[in-house]
């Protein structure tokens, strides 16, 4: 069984890997079911979905009917204002059948121009907020990618008492000094405030090339399973990272695997060799490729 740690300071022990409902938004509700029997039967019981995610909150609704108790529930909106905020919240919850989120976060924070918006009067946080108070959510969190994520997260804990954080986390996004300064910044404040420290794209590989696939995820991800291992192992290397598998539902058995499996250092000389071998590239580049 895989590992639970306190998730930040909401009171809850999550499963260190959290399924990112993400790969079930293009699947029929027989695959979605399949791929959830999977997570369960490792013990995962956590589930971050997104409003924006495809069928991906329809297909949780079954499980949700089942094992709501045991399970804590994240969903995101992405939108900025308050009145499209709050009817996103209210809309998740119909779609999931259920009455309250564990977590909901605000999704893909990033922009500037979106950041005044979302946090300023009017904006989506006073959407989340309301939710709190209604009894809809009980915590909130905000996500984002590109290389700019970990310095807009670490301003924005500055505004608001975020419960949880989210960003890309692997060797070859560490490998960039400035990514590397700005993560390990936000992430010394995260600790000291007790702020859930969620990560993605731990088992990327780059992005798509011409030829590449099949496709099943927006970004090409790794398929050796020891190189696998090898990422989960780097994520789970800091004690309190959590780490959200990948929206391609084919790896999740090798990630739960490698995540469930013995603890074992992994040396810097093997991710470098995992790099050069699978051609690993970061997926996002600062002045390069900085948006999906």
């Amino acid at each position: 069984m895989i590992q639970e740690l306190p998730f930040g300071r909401t009171g809850h022990n999550s499963t260190r890997t959290i399924f990112g409902a993400a790969a079930l938004g293009r699947l029929s509700q027989e695959k979605a079911d399949a791929v959830l029997e999977t997570a369960m039967d490792f013990g995962v019981n956590h589930i971050d979905t997104a409003a924006s995610y495809g069928e991906s909150e329809l297909r949780l609704a079954p499980l949700m009917k089942r094992h709501r108790e045991r399970l804590f529930l994240a969903s995101k909106t992405g939108d900025r204002t308050y009145d499209a905020a709050l009817a996103s919240i209210r809309r998740s919850l119909e779609r999931l059948g259920v009455d309250q989120l564990d977590l909901i976060q605000l999704h893909n924070l990033v922009e500037p121009a979106e950041w005044e918006t979302a946090l300023g009067p009017g904006g989506a946080l006073e959407a989340a907020v309301e939710a709190r108070e209604l009894g809809l959510v009980r915590f909130i969190g905000v996500t984002g990618h590109g290389t700019r994520v970990a310095e807009m997260h670490l301003k924005i804990l500055e505004r608001f008492a975020f419960d949880s954080v989210l960003l890309p986390y692997n060797f070859s996004m560490m490998s960039q000094p400035d990514y590397a300064a700005d993560f390990d910044a936000l992430i010394r404040v995260c600790r000291d405030r007790g702020v859930a420290i969620q990560t993605i794209k731990s088992v990327a590989r780059r992005r798509w090339q011409e030829g590449d696939g099949p496709r099943y995820s927006w970004y090409e991800p790794l398929r050796d399973p020891d190189a696998i291992r090898r990422a989960v192992e780097y994520v789970f290397a800091q004690s309190d990272f959590f780490l959200n598998t990948s929206s391609d539902a084919t790896l999740l058995t090798l990630t739960l695997e490698a995540a469930a499996g013995q603890r074992r250092p992994v040396p810097i000389e093997a991710l470098r060799e995992d790099a050069r071998q699978h051609r690993i590239e970061p997926l996002f580049i600062r002045g390069v490729s900085d948006v999906i």
